[in-house]
């Protein structure tokens, strides 16, 4: 029904930035609630940020004032852009669509290097 698929994951060296992005299959995007987790080896799933149907954002405590959610109902994606990354960051990155149904991609690996 719904197919999530992340981009822009990648090495950068700590202080650095980068933009993920997930782009969605569907005609309803526009009405999910969208979110980002990660998940570190031998950490539980964290849930990053979300961005609900009217722009609405929640964060983390550990990336707020670093990490911004957007959308683009347009081209049915959502971004997170991160600032200042820190190799505690260092995690695969999970996008996620929520609505009637709960939906996963696949990931992202990101790499924060000291």
């Amino acid at each position: 029904q719904v197919q999530l698929v992340e981009s822009g994951g990648g090495l950068v060296q700590a202080g650095g930035s980068l933009r993920l992005s997930c782009a969605a299959t569907g005609n309803t995007f526009s009405r999910h609630t969208m979110g980002w987790s990660r998940q570190a080896p031998g950490k539980r799933r964290e849930l990053v940020a979300t961005i609900d149907s009217d722009g609405y954002t929640t964060y983390a405590g550990s990336v707020k004032g670093r990490f911004t959610i957007s959308r683009d109902n347009a081209k049915n994606t959502v971004y997170l852009q991160m600032n200042s990354l820190k190799p505690e960051d260092t995690a695969v990155y999970i996008c996620s669509a929520k609505w009637a149904r709960e939906y996963w991609g696949q990931g992202t690996q990101v790499t924060v290097s000291s």
